[in-house]
């Protein structure tokens, strides 16, 4: 995916929310490889500014995986770049209609 061997930026991206949640998108084009072999290095995560990860795929270290708030899910198998993007802001969109409860008192 990456021209000449190279590497290039295709997405960069940090948007903070009033709710206190962040959203932070990186994909690099890079050569295609046996850790790379999609040709898309990336970093899809949603979470609070406080660090508590919502959700996030990532194949940083040449792995496919996907992180809950309860850790890495082990039972998770890649089903390729598209699909995971389309996943990916499936929750995201998810958990950004989802309102808590203002508050937890029973009435």
């Amino acid at each position: 995916m990456a021209p000449d061997g190279g590497v290039r930026v295709l997405e960069d991206t940090e948007r903070r929310f009033e709710d206190g949640t962040v959203l932070r998108v990186r994909v690099l084009a890079v050569p295609n490889s046996e850790k790379f072999s999609d040709g898309v290095k990336y970093r899809l995560h949603y979470g609070t500014e406080a660090g508590k990860t919502l959700i996030r795929y990532d194949n940083s270290h040449g792995v496919d995986e996907r992180h809950t708030p309860n850790g890495i899910d082990e039972d998770y198998e890649f089903p390729g770049y598209d699909a995971v993007q389309e996943r990916f802001w499936d929750e995201v969109e998810q958990f950004r209609e989802y309102e808590p409860p203002q508050d937890n008192k029973k009435l």
